[in-house]
């Protein structure tokens, strides 16, 4: 590997690292509220569209027959 790679990974490195020490990281408390919120959120999405998949299976079916 040259030595300009190298001098191109390491530049990248620390600005990565830059960037990393600018992020505001959340409270464990802020986040199992939004990990909470997340999981609740997915599970009742994931509900309704099952309940309307059986609804128009049912209706197709019904139209079918």
């Amino acid at each position: 590997m040259s030595d300009k790679a190298k001098t191109q990974k390491k530049s990248w490195f620390r600005g990565l690292q830059a960037e990393f020490k600018k992020v505001i990281w959340p409270d464990k408390k802020t986040l199992a509220r939004q990990t909470t919120a997340v999981v609740v959120v997915s599970v009742v999405l994931g509900l309704i569209i099952a309940v309307l998949d059986a609804l128009l299976n049912y209706g197709i079916e019904f139209l079918v027959r």
